[in-house]
């Protein structure tokens, strides 16, 4: 180790989705100091990242941990999970779809023993985090993340919407505070005017950078390992210098918030001693507290694609490409869609190339996922090197819902490009192609070429007091563990039907209004 540890009030690990409102939100109160810590570059004045166009590229770049899925036994084992080596985290990775969870999403958390978590209770911290120029009396004016309306301008586009209505799709508005069970529309996006995003780090960070001496932001710094004492209470972090040779330490007087996202926070606690006692024996890390249920239940949004050549030119500037959402039920009776679609302005052969499926710079498609998957994956340790890639196994298509669901969407996207409306645009399928007709020949395609739609959660989940496969409680509370929390998509007891940017968001509020409770006890 080298140097003096330095002291602050609070320490975040990860500055990330969740983290950094932790962080802004914390250190309102000029008497409270904060140390941020963020293993990725800032993205001031980046606009590899801050230009929301551009996000594909952040794909596979040096602002992404890439990690490898463990070879899958019924999905895609070339599959990538990009997890943002940014400040902003994520929300400065991804491509801004904008939505609040559905209301039945939110009271299942507390149903389960999150108490405090219903919808009646988080609603008010959308509302909070937002400036949204949608109609609702519901909707926040004044918060910090700008979402906004997009107003399509891609002519195939609306020619997508007009083909939905025609299949019974209706064009429906979402975020109007009830949950769209059969639906399309342009996205929301948390995006300003001049298609800037809207991350965490740029709405709640960039405004107050030097000007919060009590806020101190590093980057380029990564977290070793949590410093827990005999008493079992978290009492700061370790880190590796930017020099990448020294370590250095902080320690926390209140409390630790981990929002490293759902594979490296999992990682750092099982780093840390907490975690499956006999897989941290495996590992030659020392048990702590035996957490059975640190790195389970990870969580997903699997999703396939269906892609067209396209007829007529598509559209060579867009504010990020996928533009489109379409959500549906493919059973009767259902509170929620267990189906969407991404509709993609461009070719999406990541995963198809490979196979030999033929491709286009001039297509468009719709990618089907898999909005309440029952399939549980894994994140554990790959060894106790703290530089090294934890193994990451999603397990997709393991339970036969999921095959279902993706399934069925191949055939529905097929009967929306069929409507009269999309006649002027959509020309040879390309992928899967139409010789793929039965279950068998579809679900041979989707296991090969499907992709995620980057969305892993739930792998340090919070639950009930005696829920002993909840590693948190309803207070975000690490269970056997003092001064210490988690804040990021990891804490979901379930993974939320939609796009979760905006919910992390609001997990990292509720976070902050949960510790300032406490301090004021």
């Amino acid at each position: 180790m080298s140097g003096e540890a330095e002291e602050f009030d609070y320490v975040v690990v990860g500055g990330g989705t969740a983290g950094n409102v932790v962080a802004a939100r914390l250190s309102e109160d000029p008497a409270v100091t904060v140390c941020l810590l963020e293993a990725g570059p800032s993205d001031v004045g980046d606009d590899n990242v801050l230009r929301l166009e551009r996000w594909m590229g952040l794909l596979e770049s040096g602002y992404d941990w890439d990690y490898p899925v463990e070879p899958q036994e019924n999905g895609n084992s070339f599959l990538r999970h990009a997890r943002a080596r940014v400040l902003g985290g994520c929300s400065s990775h991804n491509s801004c779809i904008a939505f609040w969870a559905p209301a039945e999403d939110l009271d299942d958390w507390a149903a389960k023993g999150c108490t405090g978590w219903g919808a009646a209770d988080t609603f008010p911290l959308y509302r909070r985090l937002e400036s949204n120029d949608a109609p609702g009396d519901h909707h926040g004016r004044t918060g910090p993340v700008t979402l906004r309306q997009i107003k399509g301008a891609d002519p195939c586009g609306s020619a997508l919407l007009a083909a939905c209505a025609q299949k019974g799709i209706p064009t429906t508005q979402f975020n109007t505070g009830e949950t769209v069970i059969r639906g399309a529309n342009w996205f929301q996006i948390n995006s300003d005017e001049n298609n800037i995003r809207q991350s965490s780090s740029v709405a709640y960070l960039h405004p107050i950078l030097g000007r919060r001496p009590h806020l101190q932001v590093r980057t380029g710094v990564r977290a070793r390992q949590l410093l827990i004492d005999e008493a079992r209470r978290c009492t700061g972090a370790t880190y590796l210098d930017p020099d990448l040779v020294h370590t250095r330490t902080v320690r926390a007087r209140r409390e630790v918030i981990v929002s490293c996202g759902a594979i490296d926070t999992p990682k750092l606690l099982m780093l840390s001693g907490i975690g499956p006692a006999a897989h941290l024996r495996e590992t030659g890390v020392d048990v702590l507290v035996d957490a059975p249920g640190v790195g389970e239940n990870l969580q997903d949004h699997p999703e396939g694609v269906i892609m067209w050549d396209a007829k007529q030119p598509m559209v060579t500037s867009s504010n990020q490409w996928w533009e489109i959402g379409i959500f549906a039920d493919t059973e009767p009776s259902l509170d929620r869609p267990d189906l969407m679609f991404h509709y993609g302005s461009v070719p999406f052969d990541l995963n198809t190339a490979r196979h030999g499926y033929p491709t286009s710079e001039n297509a468009f498609c719709l990618t089907p996922n898999v909005t309440r998957a029952r399939s549980r994956g894994t994140v554990r340790l790959r060894t106790r090197d703290f530089r090294d890639k934890p193994r990451v196994d999603p397990r997709y298509f393991t339970h036969e819902h999921d095959v279902r669901v993706m399934t069925y969407g191949l055939r529905l996207a097929r009967e929306i490009a069929a409507q009269p409306a999309l006649a002027d645009w959509a020309g040879a399928e390309l992928a899967p192609g139409p010789d793929a007709r039965t279950d068998e020949e579809l679900l041979d395609y989707l296991t090969k070429t499907h992709n995620t739609v980057y969305h892993p959660a739930c792998t340090v989940k919070m639950g009930a007091d005696d829920d002993a496969m909840a590693p948190l409680d309803a207070r975000l509370r690490v269970k056997g563990v003092q001064g210490l929390r988690v804040a990021d998509g990891s804490v979901m007891p379930d993974l939320v039907t939609v796009n979760p940017c905006i919910t992390t968001m609001m997990i990292g509020e509720k976070c902050a209004d949960l510790l300032k409770e406490d301090a004021a006890r």
